[in-house]
């Protein structure tokens, strides 16, 4: 039996895989259809396999066959009069369509004088034949039902009918198809994805795929390092195949920063989704018109990567009108506002979330062990409580730690803050450094002092000190900053590394360290920039220099070892002083605390006597002081 593998480069082109497998009855159409069909595809540049005899014995197909089916991106079956009449093209048939299912094999019907229905329901020709098989094989021959079922799917599936149209105008409608869907190649993605399959499935659901009526934009949201575009590259690949024409636009603010512009953006997209197309694009606003006039009426797959600004959607995909019936555009981004201004509405916004443990066990597993390696499972679980199932930090991880002896984890998890420091500020910094001064203020502080409380004190503390926490709060969540959870707001350990950091770059404007408040105390460190400090470090601290600057927030918990009495107080210019933890037997005078406006203790056993305070407070507030038995006299009314 002999065989060959047409294209006009030659087998160097794809080797053993192949754009087209045609599945045909030689009898019924070697020498018109087939042929004149074959010339088309060679000279569209397009590889496909033909069996180039038919020296068939039996009803196996052989094994080069079927590797054939196995590795085509399109099978196009021609399905003729005497087609069914060949029990070797109905295992070919049957092998088709299982591929079809397990193989992403694309499967294009042509019905070649002969009706679907008579394909689908065993009539004429086709019905004779399945009676010769069913008489040779048995009715209930597994085989002859295997063969029937496929022939029933296959004729569903959408194609092309001929009897008395033009021959040659039905096979340039074939190939310009499969040309076109054979110019858009899967995107480049990482092996061995975790995690992603619900995710899909979630999305695919959101997409409505089966949906041909309208043009659906969606979001997919979540803060850098999540796995924003590994999951985009994913659905794109998964899906790519179903549209006419498709592009991933990747990282689009980057693409932006370097050599191109949005003009060149725009070029990229009208080749992708239209290969072989010359359009002259000279500006934005001729993109945006070639776009419209020649996308209208394309179902069109589009995805940008990180897109930031309203101007780049505005360029890119501006508009559901610009693109066809069934056409799906998907924005990928830090920013849910973003998306929300684009009339996006929230059943189509997807946040994409951390990993779960156990889908984060087996992603650190994959960076850090080869495959007989493993380490003590309390410094796994260390490694992936710090993490918190964010996929860029148990990378950076796993990589670090990968091959190193028990004693190295040890030692290094000591030290995660310094590994990950760059990559965390790489990650984080310009979405931090695009924030308004407001949110950024609000943001080192939740940062410093505030990450796991509840966001109705954040919010009353930042109030108080004259910021604008209402809108700065929610523009760093979504801003993917900061996340809500059960009425508190989170930072997770990469962003407040990224932001602690930005803190110390500079003269520093907050203190939570011991060795920074020591450098400020013995003068090596600056302290005109001071706003607020956290002294949670600083147990036995009892006394409070003069400094330069006052600052407007005092956050001081388990200040005390044991109960001392606090002094100097009056050294703070501070609006809110937050005194946690700690037994006071009495509080001296607060002096120059003109602008303390709130004072707070929590978990104490005993209050001290509050001196008058000749300023602006309002409010005294004893939290979870579950051990109290008197409530001191004090010398100045407040709520």
């Amino acid at each position: 039996m002999a065989s060959s593998a047409a294209s006009p480069s030659s087998s160097s082109k794809c080797k053993k895989n192949y754009d087209v497998f045609l599945s045909f009855r030689g009898t019924d159409v070697r020498n018109n259809f087939l042929s004149h069909l074959e010339t088309a595809l060679y000279q569209k540049n397009i590889s496909y396999y033909i069996d180039s005899k038919e020296m068939r014995k039996g009803d196996q197909i052989r094994p080069a066959l079927t590797k054939a089916i196995e590795e085509s991106q399109f099978a196009i079956i021609i399905f003729s009069e005497n087609y069914a009449s060949s029990s070797w093209c109905l295992e070919e048939l049957a092998k088709i369509m299982e591929c079809k299912t397990q193989k992403d094999l694309i499967v294009l019907p042509v019905f070649y004088k002969v009706e679907p229905r008579e394909v689908r329901w065993g009539r004429g020709s086709y019905g004779r034949d399945m009676a010769k098989h069913e008489s040779d094989f048995g009715k209930d021959s597994h085989k002859v039902k295997r063969w029937k079922k496929a022939l029933f799917d296959a004729s569903e599936l959408s194609g092309w009918t001929l009897n008395d149209e033009v021959e040659a105008e039905l096979i340039k409608e074939i190939v310009s198809k499969i040309s076109m869907q054979i110019d858009q190649r899967p995107v480049h993605a990482a092996e061995h994805l975790i995690g992603i399959h619900l995710r899909l499935i979630e999305l695919n659901s959101m997409l409505k795929l089966g949906s041909d009526e309208d043009v659906r934009m969606i979001g997919l949201w979540g803060p850098g390092g999540i796995g924003k575009t590994t999951l985009g590259l994913a659905l794109y690949n998964n899906i790519y195949r179903q549209f006419e024409g498709s592009c991933f636009l990747a990282d689009v603010c980057k693409a932006l920063e370097g050599p191109k512009d949005l003009v060149a953006l725009q070029k990229q997209l009208l080749f992708d989704i239209l290969p072989g197309r010359r359009l002259v694009v000279s500006n934005v606003h001729k993109g945006i018109s070639l776009m419209q006039n020649n996308l209208y009426h394309k179902k069109v797959l589009l995805v940008l990567d990180n897109v930031t600004d309203r101007s780049q959607l505005d360029a890119l995909a501006g508009n559901l009108e610009w693109f066809g019936a069934g056409s799906r555009i998907i924005f990928i981004t830090r920013d849910k506002h973003l998306l929300i201004s684009c009339r996006i509405d929230e059943d189509y916004i997807y946040e994409v979330k951390p990993l779960k443990k156990c889908d984060a066990f087996d992603f650190l597993c994959r960076h850090a062990f080869s495959s007989n390696n493993s380490r003590r499972r309390d410094l796994v679980d260390k490694v992936l409580h710090y993490a918190n199932g964010h996929p860029l930090t148990l990378k950076e991880l796993g990589c670090y730690l990968y091959r190193r002896s028990e004693c190295e984890w040890e030692s290094s998890l000591r030290i995660l803050t310094t590994i990950l420091k760059k990559t965390s500020i790489d990650t984080f910094k310009w979405s931090y450094d695009g924030l308004d001064d407001n949110a950024k203020e609000i943001c080192l502080d939740i940062a410093c002092f505030f990450t796991g409380y509840s966001k109705e004190y954040i919010v009353k503390v930042l109030d108080s000190c004259d910021f604008e926490p209402t809108i700065g709060v929610k523009v760093l969540v979504e801003k993917s900053l900061v996340t809500e959870e059960r009425e508190t707001l989170q930072i997770c350990n990469m962003i407040q590394l990224m932001a602690m950091d930005s803190v110390r770059q500079e003269h520093p404007s907050r203190l939570w360290l011991l060795d920074d408040f020591r450098n400020v105390l013995s003068g090596h460190l600056d302290s005109k920039n001071l706003e607020s400090n956290n002294f949670s470090e600083c147990p036995s601290l009892v006394y409070m220099p003069n400094f330069s600057e006052r600052p407007s927030l005092v956050y001081m918990p388990n200040f005390f070892d044991g109960t001392p009495t606090l002094a100097e107080l009056d050294a703070f210019d501070c609006t809110t002083l937050d005194l946690p933890g700690n037994n006071f037997t009495n509080l001296p005078t607060l002096g120059r605390l003109n602008d303390l406006k709130e004072l707070k203790f929590l978990n104490c056993q005993q209050l001290p006597e509050i001196p008058k305070i000749p300023g602006k407070l309002r409010r005294q507030k004893a939290n979870n002081c579950k051990s109290l038995t008197r409530i001191p006299s004090n010398k100045t009314k407040g709520k």
